[in-house]
């Protein structure tokens, strides 16, 4: 079997509890295609995994062209402590340009990188914000080069996401378009002369845990991930939580947007009712990291049972011969702490590192 060659010190989180081992759940195997056959061989899988990508993207719509060519413009450049932040402007949809905060740390060669997800791009880099959720910030200290990307404008009118073309009549679920926007992030940051394209991770906590669960399931040059309490499933009993039927996620439907359905779904508009209604859930798209790794930084939308849907990516990295490579860390609250954060950035050392 794959591995790291050696012990790693986050082996415990990769093992499901005795009562969730070999538990699948009510959850259609990805190892299934639609049509019912099965898959068998590494070569079905690779099948299988661009039937369920092209699936998803069909159901959500198709994203356009990703950008490829264009790199950072440099608004601002500041020297912080041992690492040096600009603030940069690029395209993350084609009509669309975006601010965020690049850090880079002093030391010389190519280095690992993280882009980090949220409402804004102040919090992740330490500009202001919330405890414990200035991923960005302690991870450029670590010695990686971080990118912190945030939907400011839409969090401040309350639409939360992004909407291509516009939010009248957006042709694509928004939560794909933010991965979409992720994706571009991406090529941008691939290009910075200091950064090793090929250890590119993402990171995000709840709006922005499945920013970073939709982008690196979506856009396979992503190395790793960690998704910090998401709700990495459907789950109704979460409320806000676990929110994926609302217009800014899987429930887009052009606005006027009134609030007429209760915190369970109900009444849902958009993909979301179809997508409930047809079995499909989101353990079909974590199925598409393998066999890259990821961690999921459980809180209250994220308990231990959700080893149940993530037993089916263990099932499928398994059949491709790797092992270690979808980890679960469990916390009461929503909120990540100073313990669950340790983790995230030893889980971002050990693999892309």
């Amino acid at each position: 079997m794959h591995g790291c060659s050696t012990q790693s010190p986050l082996d415990a989180y990769f093992t499901p509890p005795e009562e969730f081992k070999d538990n699948y759940g009510d959850y259609r195997s990805p190892l299934i295609f639609y049509n019912g056959d099965t898959v068998r061989t590494k070569q079905d899988w690779q099948r299988r995994r661009e039937e369920i990508q092209a699936r998803w993207m069909e159901m959500m719509g198709e994203w356009p062209s990703i950008r490829e060519d264009q790199q950072f413009e440099i608004l601002e450049t500041v020297q912080r402590e041992n690492f040096t932040q600009h603030r940069v402007r690029f395209f993350w949809i084609p009509n669309e340009q975006t601010e965020g905060y690049l850090l880079v740390p002093e030391t010389k060669g190519k280095k690992p990188a993280v882009i980090t997800v949220f409402y804004e791009p102040e919090t992740a880099a330490g500009i202001e914000g919330k405890p414990y959720r200035d991923f960005a910030y302690q991870l450029v200290k670590r010695g990686f080069v971080t990118l912190s990307i945030g939907t400011t404008e839409t969090t401040n009118n309350k639409t939360y996401s992004i909407y291509y073309p516009n939010r009248e009549n957006a042709v694509i679920q928004p939560l794909s378009t933010l991965a979409y926007a992720a994706a571009n992030a991406y090529e941008a940051l691939a290009k910075v002369k200091d950064v090793d394209p090929k250890r590119i991770g993402i990171v995000g906590h709840s709006y922005g845990g499945k920013w970073a669960m939709f982008a690196s399931c979506l856009y396979d040059k992503f190395a790793a991930a960690v998704w910090i309490d998401p709700g990495i499933v459907f789950d109704e009993t979460k409320g806000s939580g676990v929110n994926y039927w609302e217009p800014w996620y899987l429930g887009y439907y052009p606005p006027p947007w009134k609030n007429i359905w209760p915190k369970t779904g109900e009444k849902a508009k958009g993909l979301y009712p179809r997508l409930r209604e047809e079995g499909y859930d989101l353990h079909e798209l974590h199925a598409l990291m393998a066999p890259r790794p990821f961690l999921v930084s459980g809180g209250s939308s994220d308990p231990v049972e959700r080893w149940i849907p993530l037993n089916h990516t263990i099932a499928v990295n398994h059949l491709l011969g790797y092992k270690h490579r979808v980890a679960m860390t469990n916390r009461p609250e929503h909120s990540p702490n100073a313990e669950s954060n340790e983790i995230v950035y030893s889980f971002f050392e050990w693999y892309l590192k």
